[in-house]
């Protein structure tokens, strides 16, 4: 009898959580940590679900995704150990709708759930699913926004006679809103591709905005600082 050369991804059914605070001193008093423990074994009793793992991050900023422990939380789920990612809190998993909504794309890609005790969000309902797609929703109509913000303003500087699209002469509204993608997590490349959909100029007055362009922006305002010779 010959056997399939293709093999099946175990999955092991079950919970794997994460834990989150931003400070050292945070991290030092671990009342943060254990509160935060503490609701998820609540939660997985109560569902009668078997917890497998708590991965912690301490002292870390919720801004990026590129956190240790939260990698090694994802790539468990993705390789089929356990099958719901559970946070107490959203803001401890991230700060950023468009990560959020990422995050919950990626767990229905790959067949895990999202859970954060917080707020709706529930991936393993149908309710909490409507939940996730609102926010997507949401995440789209922000972007939208910011955009028409900005389009707004520079046609407001424009009326005033201000000239703009010159190097050092970037509206302080898009220098703003770089400055704010990078806050809420957002990669050189995902700011790009957003200034390029809404239309807004490089400050040479270029069509296309590229990674490199991006990160100049914030480097021209805060350079790094360079260790002394």
């Amino acid at each position: 009898m010959k056997r399939s050369s293709a093999r099946r991804r175990q999955i092991t059914p079950g919970v794997i959580g994460y834990v989150r605070v931003s400070t050292e001193e945070q991290a030092d008093s671990r009342a943060g940590l254990d509160a935060q423990r503490t609701a998820i074994e609540a939660d997985c009793q109560r569902r009668a679900l078997p917890l497998l793992a708590i991965h912690e991050d301490a002292g870390l900023s919720g801004k990026s995704l590129d956190r240790p422990a939260l990698t090694a939380a994802l790539a468990e789920l993705d390789t089929g150990n356990g099958t719901v990612l559970m946070v107490a809190k959203l803001d401890r998993l991230t700060r950023s709708v468009h990560d959020a909504t990422g995050l919950m794309l990626r767990a229905e890609r790959s067949g895990w759930g999202l859970v954060a005790l917080d707020v709706a969000v529930d991936t393993t309902t149908p309710q909490g699913a409507a939940m996730a797609q609102v926010l997507a929703v949401f995440a789209e109509l922000e972007r939208k926004l910011i955009g028409q913000r900005t389009k707004d303003a520079l046609a407001a500087k424009r009326a005033q006679g201000v000239i703009l699209g010159r190097p050092r002469t970037l509206a302080p509204e898009i220098v703003q809103r770089i400055h704010d993608g990078r806050t809420d997590g957002l990669s050189w490349s995902e700011i790009a591709r957003q200034l390029d959909a809404d239309g807004i100029p490089t400050a040479q007055g270029g069509a296309r905005w590229y990674p490199a362009t991006v990160r100049s922006v914030v480097l021209s305002r805060h350079p790094p600082s360079r260790s002394p010779a």
